[in-house]
């Protein structure tokens, strides 16, 4: 069986957001996102010198039923934050563009804080970051016997690795809860950090930050696109064939009862992690495409339909009169 195919065409831009607010003027003004404002600055920029389609373009290009324009871009967003809704939904519908957006079931469905998002909110809650890393260690130091730990040094070693996105510390205090621990010992640490930091009250937190069922329809009424993220944003390469299996089976579930599978189904991996089961499942699942966090335009004629590369809103200036950017000149 042909479980891979190739996307025909030329090449796509597909940009990657998640938070998008007023961010200096919020209650956390350290979490890792988008000023509204600078994105009103990036969609000019994209407006200057892209033509922005929409996931039916993508996917009807892919079936060969017509063809991108030249400098073809997609916006795509992520974890499916009430952001979504309020600054970002009524922007495009001004400008007269589609978005594609990705959020993962149990935010939506069960008003449930992600893990992922608890964690994000917590290291915004603290300038100093040494703060949250002692908890965190002291917490492992404690349990260590009970669960067989290693020694803190020798996950330090192996975790405290800065990207271009994070310093070593916050990639460390990141991938200790996000699936180096084992599963319930990373609730329990999550949990108490979000509760000592943050809030106790979740699901208040919860409402107000993730997009509502009724916001989801309404959005999908004015043609925008909804794919799946999984159910609670897992790192899907660090889960069991059956776990893979009842997530994509859930998420296709949900896009369905969202009537959100009428022209086409994607699918976007929580924190771009898949393995070849992965790989296998989204395609007799029947999803047309799957957005990874490789970073790269989407060559149409040579990439894979569910290892489509994107890029992050970092990656493109945030204002109509900046520099063109490598992105966009190697497209001009």
């Amino acid at each position: 069986m042909e479980i891979r195919g190739q996307i025909q065409g030329d090449f796509v831009t597909i940009v990657t957001y998640h938070y998008v607010r007023p961010i200096k003027d919020s209650l956390y003004p350290d979490i890792k996102g988008l000023e509204l404002q600078d994105f009103y600055g990036q969609i000019e920029y994209i407006m200057k010198y892209y033509e922005v389609v929409s996931m039916d373009d993508l996917v009807a290009s892919i079936n060969g039923q017509q063809e991108l324009p030249d400098k073809a871009l997609l916006l795509s967003f992520d974890d499916g934050f009430v952001d979504h809704y309020e600054y970002v939904f009524p922007y495009l519908l001004e400008r007269g563009l589609s978005g594609a957006f990705y959020p993962s079931v149990s935010s939506i469905t069960k008003c449930q804080m992600l893990d992922v998002h608890k964690i994000h909110f917590v290291l915004a809650s603290q300038d100093n970051k040494v703060l949250i890393l002692d908890k965190l260690n002291q917490y492992i130091n404690d349990v260590k016997e009970q669960y067989e730990l290693e020694d803190i040094e020798i996950y330090k070693h192996q975790y405290c690795k800065s990207n271009r996105f994070d310093s070593g510390e916050v990639i460390y205090i990141k991938r200790m809860l996000q699936y180096v621990l084992p599963g319930v010992l990373r609730s329990e640490i999550i949990d108490y950090l979000f509760t000592k930091f943050v809030t106790k009250d979740q699901v208040s937190f919860a409402k107000e930050l993730y997009l509502s069922e009724n916001q989801i329809r309404t959005m999908i009424g004015e043609g925008m696109h909804f794919g799946g993220h999984g159910l609670n944003h897992e790192w899907l390469n660090h889960c069991s064939r059956s776990h893979q299996e009842l997530i994509l089976t859930k998420n296709k579930e949900f896009l369905e009862c969202l009537g959100a599978t009428n022209n086409c189904m994607t699918f976007s991996y929580p924190y771009g992690a898949y393995n070849s089961d992965t790989l296998e499942m989204i395609s007799r699942h029947g999803f047309d495409l799957a957005f990874t966090t490789k970073v790269g335009l989407a060559d149409l004629n040579l990439v894979d339909n569910y290892e489509v590369p994107r890029i992050d809103t970092n990656d493109l200036p945030i204002s109509f009169n900046a520099e063109l950017v490598n992105w966009t000149r190697q497209l001009l």
